[in-house]
């Protein structure tokens, strides 16, 4: 393992005491703006996504069946994982009318495993997509569009929820069996 390969760790390694902390109260969530998050992220990926092509080297071939196959599982896994995600954050309304949601435990248990599951198989696929027949830059993109959709889904979930809530009816999340 590299210097190169240590940066992301000792990112995850500082990012997630922070992400525990902050997440031990919960926060304040205004349905109204949570579609800013999910426009910002998009037009980041899709920048880094184009970026992508513009490498030295890189080829300008259109992606095969099997390249654009990967990318749009890419993207349904993350909308899953993020559907997944929404789910784990409570979501209350308060006697002022504020609604407050409060981000599981297990929901940034699953980032983690993410984040080392996108770690490991990426060590391991983009070496070898040629091999299967892979566009090595549609495996990198399909890594992109996951994270697209995680957070896109995850703020779609909740905002439906919060909607409800806001209306009165009590929050549906999935609880956690204790």
């Amino acid at each position: 393992m590299g210097p190169q390969e240590y940066g992301p760790l000792i990112g995850v390694a500082v990012a997630l005491p922070l992400i525990l902390l902050r997440n031990r109260r919960p926060r304040t969530l205004r349905p109204q703006w949570m579609w800013v998050v999910p426009l910002i992220i998009v037009a980041l990926m899709g920048f880094a996504i184009w970026g992508t092509s513009m490498q030295p080297g890189a080829t300008h071939t259109p992606f095969n069946a099997a390249s654009w196959a990967v990318i749009v599982a890419g993207l349904i896994l993350g909308g899953v994982a993020g559907w997944w995600r929404g789910r784990m954050t409570t979501i209350e309304k308060h006697a002022d009318g504020t609604l407050k949601a409060q981000a599981s435990p297990i929901g940034l248990i699953l980032i983690v495993a993410l984040l080392l599951g996108r770690r490991a198989l990426s060590a391991w696929l983009e070496p070898h997509a040629a091999s299967l027949g892979l566009d090595a830059i549609a495996v990198a993109d399909a890594f992109l569009v996951f994270v697209v959709g995680m957070i896109v889904m995850q703020r779609i979930e909740m905002f439906i929820r919060a909607k409800r809530v806001e209306a009165g009816r009590p929050d549906d999340h999935v609880e956690a069996a204790a």
